[in-house]
């Protein structure tokens, strides 16, 4: 998740923009995160635009960006289906959804309305019969405590409306989705296109847009605020007002899925939402990495339909692009680390020769065939897990295993060095001699 920020007046440097990293085109958002209504950074190839000056996409209904990488994607695929029919393509959809802030189109925040208004408990519990049904989660494997307290919450309606709205934004990509399958099927290309798709992380519990109100807490019955211009460039991930005028409103119990509210679900959803594993976003921990890699490709996946547990990396994506496509990688490079995932199509095992490796903001993990070494910040013990066993990572066995936590340790930890890797904080050396050990 790139990081730019726009300065008025100032060009951005794009020496490391799509189009200078080998994309013919490009359509989205430099920037990681911000409004879907008017996000920050919004790009066109090499250019900035407003969502009301781009001259190639204005839709006949209200602008809301994860409808605009849907029908740009689509777009692209049929210009390419004819103008470049022989040649094979790459594209990379890279949805925002369902990130905070918490804003949908009012259509589809519509089918959500009262089915969260029970609470977290409910949708746990269907989520974990449903888990059981399709042999998910074995019974020898115990969920993660549910952490909210429905009953403790004082703010109901406006809690349950969180979650509407980001149900209603999932909905709105898998429309999308929807319809970039279906281009792919009008020209011809879907029986042979290889699509992945997966997400970025497990449930974010970060408090954005919770606490102190900022701004009215209902929304004015006109905007209070002159409008932007139509070539006026947003540029701060959190806009200080809508595009029309209406001031920005976040805080406990602004009503989210309006364009100028900029609220997050918290943390006692994102537990719901990473059932039945534990942590969130951030950590290395199942409820931090573990998301669904689901493959299409007609031609190339033996058995469809089915299931397969063999541990997976986004490092992985690489190494199946360019087996599939016979691509030559640069030896210039800094080589591949994944390994390709063109076995498992085949159900085949993957031979993988290494173990997986995590570190993100101090929080480390390795994983090697059913075992898993994770620690949760650069101060914390090592932990030890049987995935087999307890993927759910409810009892540590670093005690009664202290020889394979010191070897996995060890290899963690000539990785780092290999890698470059440089655990958050460790620049502390207090912290960097405890990390060593």
């Amino acid at each position: 998740m790139a990081r730019h920020p726009v300065h008025a007046g100032k060009e951005p440097d794009r020496h490391n923009w799509p189009l200078q990293r080998g994309f013919d085109r490009f359509y989205g958002t430099i920037h990681g995160a911000g409004s879907f209504f008017d996000p920050n950074t919004l790009t066109r190839d090499n250019t900035y635009i407003t969502p009301e000056n781009d001259p190639d996409y204005q839709p006949e209904g209200t602008w809301y960006y994860t409808d605009a990488i849907s029908d740009n994607t689509v777009r692209h695929i049929r210009e390419h289906a004819a103008n470049n029919p022989d040649q094979p393509f790459f594209h990379y959809v890279a949805y925002t959804a369902a990130h905070w802030p918490m804003q949908a189109l009012p259509q589809d925040i519509a089918k959500y309305e009262g089915k969260y208004d029970h609470g977290y408990a409910p949708i746990r519990e269907a989520r974990i019969a449903k888990l059981k049904e399709l042999g998910l989660l074995p019974d020898h494997w115990s969920p993660a405590p549910l952490v909210g307290d429905w009953d403790k919450v004082k703010l109901k309606d406006w809690e349950s409306a969180c979650m509407e709205v980001y149900a209603a934004m999932v909905d709105n990509m898998d429309q999308g989705i929807g319809r970039i399958v279906r281009a792919l099927d009008e020209t011809k290309q879907l029986d042979n296109t290889l699509i992945l798709f997966l997400q970025d992380n497990g449930g974010c519990a970060e408090g954005f847009g919770r606490g102190q109100v900022v701004g009215p807490l209902e929304r004015p019955a006109a905007p209070t605020l002159p409008p932007l211009g139509k070539d006026t460039l947003q540029h701060d991930m959190v806009p200080s007002q809508s595009r029309d005028g209406y001031p920005l409103r976040r805080g406990d119990g602004v009503i989210p899925g309006f364009p100028e509210t900029e609220i997050g679900y918290g943390r006692d959803w994102a537990n719901v939402s990473n059932t039945p594993f534990r942590e969130y976003k951030h950590f290395v921990h199942e409820g931090g990495i573990s998301t669904p890699l689901i493959a299409h490709w007609p031609k190339g996946i033996a058995k469809t339909n089915s299931w397969n547990n063999e541990p997976s990396h986004l490092i992985d994506i690489m190494a199946t692009a360019l087996d599939l496509s016979g691509a030559t990688y640069p030896k210039d490079k800094t080589p591949v680390e994944g390994v390709s995932l063109k076995p498992a199509f085949q159900s085949a095992p993957l031979h993988r020769p290494t173990p997986l490796f995590w570190e993100h903001e101090g929080n480390r993990a390795l994983r090697d065939g059913q075992w898993k070494l994770v620690a949760k910040g650069v101060k914390s013990p090592w932990e030890l897990y049987d995935m087999k066993q307890d993927r759910t990572e409810s009892h540590n066995l670093a005690a009664q295993h202290p020889d394979r936590v010191a070897q996995m340790t060890s290899e963690w930890q000539s990785w780092a060095d290999r890698a470059g890797v440089v655990p958050f904080g460790s620049w502390n050396k207090k912290t960097a001699k405890k990390n060593q050990k």
